[in-house]
C-alpha cells in the first residue's frame, strides 16, 4: 500500500501540475496519520505554487482512494494521510523487498587465523557477518558465506617455532601427550612464546623466519611425510575443529574456508602480471604506491619473495570471483583494517575494475566487556570468544536461574547487533540478560508470552474483511505495518541494528497494548487475537534475521 500511495501521489503531480519527481512517504507522529510527506513543498518551487495550494490539490485526489480514511494539509504543505483499518490490516506483510534478487553475493567474515585462539572481535565479526548475510539472503539475494585464515605467514613460523622448542625438536609424535580440550590453549601459547622470541631473542628470529619459508614449502611440495611437515599439518587440524566446534556453538555456517595457502599462488601471479604498471620493485620488494590516490604505500612481495597479506587478499577475491562469479563481495573485517583494505581495492582497481567495484569494505571496532581495555593476541591477554559466552551463560544463571544456551546466546548476540556497526562495543553481560530492558532474553521472552497467549485462547481470528480497529489496537497495528520498511532500510544500508531497533520498539509497543486491551474472554478477543498472532509471527521472523532463536516456551 505504501508503494501504490507513492505512485497514486507521482501520477497526480504529473497530472494536475505536469512535473515529474519521486516521491517519499514517511512515518508521522501517530496522532497526524499513517503517512507524510513533503512533496507539495518540492514540487511548489518547480511550478510556481504556493505549498498550501500544491498540497491540497494532492490531498483532494488522495481522497478519491476507497483505501483512505482522511488526509490532512498541515504547516506550510505537509500532506498527512489515515488508511481505512482494513487498509492498514493488508500493509503488513514480513515478505522484503527483493532488492537483491537474482545477485551471486558472497560474504566473508569471522577470518580468524589458525595456531590462534579465536578472541571476542571473531565472536562480534562472526555475529555479525551472519546477521547481513541473512539480510541479503531475505532480500532474495544468493548468498554464498565464506571465511579466511591465515595458515601460513610470519604468524606461522612464530608459532612453529615454540613448537620445536616445546617438543625438542622435530618430534611429531609427541603431540598426542597433547589433551584434545587443551590443544588451542597450548597452541595460542606457542603463539605468544614465538612472537616474544621474534622481538626479544635475536637467535631466534633467523629460525622462525626460516621456519616461515619452510612452511610455504611444505605447501609447494605438497609435503605430508617429513617430520615438521606432520607437526604442521596435525596442530593446523587442531586448530579447524576447534573453529568448527566454536561456530557449532554459536549457530554459524560456512560453505567454504579459504586458507591463505590455497590463494597465495594466484595472489603472486596477479601482482607479478602488474609489475611497472600497478606495481613497483623497491629494494628487492614490490609494493603500490598508494600516495597518488591519497593513501599509503604498502608491500605486496616482500624482500624474501614471498606474498604478504595484501597480496593474498588479491588472491583471495580472485578466488571467490572465479568460483562463484559474484555480482558483489561483501568483506567485513575489524576497523584497524580499514585503510589496508583501501590500498588493496585500490591496487585491484588498476587492473581489475569491475571485481573492485563489486566489492564492499564493512569495519566494526573492538569488543571490550564492560570496564575492559583493549587486549591483545599477541601478547595473550585476549579476551577470547568463549569467555564472552561462559560469562553470558553465567549472568543468565545467575540472573534468570536459566541454563537455557538459547537464552545467553541470544543475549550476546542482540548486545552485538544493537548498536550500528562501526563504533566500539562495551559487553556487559548482566544488561544483556535482563528481562526488562532492551536485551534479546526481553524479546525471546515477548515471543514466548505472545505464544502462550495465543495457546490459550479458543477463540479464531476474525475475518480480514470484518475487522475493525479500537484507539489501542490500531496502534500495534500501525507498528507492526513498519516491518517491511525497517527491513528494506537494513537491507540497504547493510545495518542489523534497524532490526533490533524495531523489534524492541514492537515489543513495548504490545505491552502498552496488553495493559489496557484484555485478550482472552473479552468480546474482542477475535479481532484483538490477529494481533497477537502477527506480533508473534513479527517477532519471530525479526529475531531469525539476527539468527536468535524464538523459543515457544521459557
Amino acid at each position: 500500500m505504501m508503494h501504490e500511495l507513492a505512485t497514486h501521489i507521482q501520477e497526480a503531480v504529473r497530472h494536475e501540475f505536469e512535473f515529474e519527481t519521486d516521491v517519499v512517504l514517511t512515518r508521522p507522529e501517530p496522532q497526524y496519520g499513517d503517512f507524510a510527506t513533503n512533496i507539495a513543498l518540492k514540487v511548489a518551487g518547480q511550478v510556481g505554487k504556493k505549498p498550501r495550494d500544491v498540497a491540497e490539490k494532492l490531498a483532494a485526489s488522495l481522497r478519491e482512494l476507497d483505501e483512505v480514511l482522511e488526509v490532512s494539509v498541515a504547516g506550510p504543505g505537509f500532506i498527512n494521510v489515515r488508511l481505512q483499518d482494513q487498509a492498514l490490516l493488508k500493509l503488513w506483510s514480513l515478505e522484503a523487498p527483493q532488492t537483491y534478487r537474482h545477485q551471486i553475493v558472497v560474504t566473508e567474515y569471522s577470518d580468524p587465523n589458525p595456531f590462534k585462539v579465536l578472541h571476542a572481535g571473531h565472536l562480534y565479526t562472526s555475529i555479525m557477518g551472519d546477521a547481513i548475510s541473512n539480510l541479503v539472503a531475505t532480500a532474495g539475494g544468493d548468498v554464498h558465506r565464506v571465511n579466511f585464515g591465515g595458515d601460513v605467514g610470519l604468524h606461522v613460523g612464530k608459532t612453529m617455532w615454540a613448537i620445536l622448542e616445546t617438543l625438542g625438536g622435530e618430534y611429531p609424535e609427541k603431540l598426542n601427550e597433547i589433551a584434545e580440550l587443551e590443544r588451542a590453549n597450548w597452541l595460542r601459547d606457542r603463539y605468544v612464546e614465538g612472537t616474544a622470541a621474534y622481538e626479544d631473542n635475536l637467535d631466534a628470529k633467523p629460525e622462525i623466519i626460516a621456519l616461515n619459508k619452510e612452511v610455504y614449502k611444505i605447501h609447494s611440495d605438497n609435503d605430508y611425510e617429513s617430520a615438521l611437515a606432520q607437526i604442521y599439518w596435525t596442530t593446523r587440524k587442531w586448530s579447524y575443529d576447534y573453529f568448527d566446534e566454536f561456530y557449532a556453538r554459536i549457530g554459524v555456517e560456512f560453505e567454504k574456508y579459504y586458507p591463505e595457502s590455497e590463494v597465495s599462488d594466484r595472489g603472486l601471479k596477479e601482482v607479478r602480471a602488474q609489475i611497472g604498471e600497478v606495481f613497483s620493485e623497491s629494494n628487492g620488494a614490490v609494493v603500490f604506491a598508494g600516495e597518488a590516490f591519497g593513501l599509503h604505500t604498502r608491500v605486496f612481495i616482500n624482500g624474501e619473495g614471498l606474498p604478504t597479506y595484501e597480496t593474498k587478499d588479491v588472491g583471495l577475491l580472485f578466488t571467490k570471483y572465479d568460483e562463484y562469479k559474484f555480482d558483489r563481495s561483501i568483506v567485513i573485517t575489524a576497523s584497524e583494517q580499514e585503510q589496508y583494505m583501501q590500498v588493496v581495492l585500490k591496487a585491484i582497481e588498476q587492473f581489475a575494475p569491475e571485481l573492485a567495484g563489486s566489492s564492499i569494505h564493512l569495519t566494526h571496532g573492538v569488543v571490550k566487556m564492560a570496564g575492559g581495555v583493549k587486549m591483545s593476541s599477541r601478547k595473550g591477554n585476549i579476551l577470547r570468544a568463549v569467555d564472552v559466552l561462559d560469562v553470558a551463560r553465567d549472568a543468565n544463571k545467575l540472573a534468570n536461574g536459566s541454563d537455557d544456551e538459547r537464552v545467553s546466546l541470544g543475549a550476546v548476540k542482540y548486545a552485538f547487533l544493537r548498536s550500528r556497526m562501526g563504533g566500539d562495543i562495551v559487553y556487559d553481560p548482566n544488561e544483556s540478560v535482563s528481562l526488562h530492558g532492551n536485551s534479546g532474553p526481553y524479546l525471546q521472552y515477548a515471543h514466548a508470552r505472545a505464544v502462550s497467549i495465543l495457546s490459550k485462547s479458543q477463540a479464531t481470528p476474525a475475518p480480514h474483511d470484518d475487522v475493525h480497529f479500537d484507539q489501542n489496537e490500531r496502534a500495534l497495528l500501525v507498528k507492526l505495518s513498519e516491518y517491511q520498511e525497517v527491513v528494506a532500510r537494513a537491507v540497504s544500508e547493510l545495518m542489523p541494528h534497524h532490526v533490533c531497533t524495531y523489534l524492541y520498539e514492537l515489543a513495548q509497543s504490545f505491552n502498552r497494548f496488553y495493559e489496557s486491551s484484555r485478550i482472552i474472554d473479552d468480546p474482542r478477543e477475535s479481532t484483538r487475537l490477529i494481533l497477537v498472532e502477527r506480533y508473534a509471527k513479527t517477532l519471530q521472523t525479526g529475531l531469525a534475521l539476527l539468527n536468535i532463536a524464538a523459543p515457544d516456551q521459557l
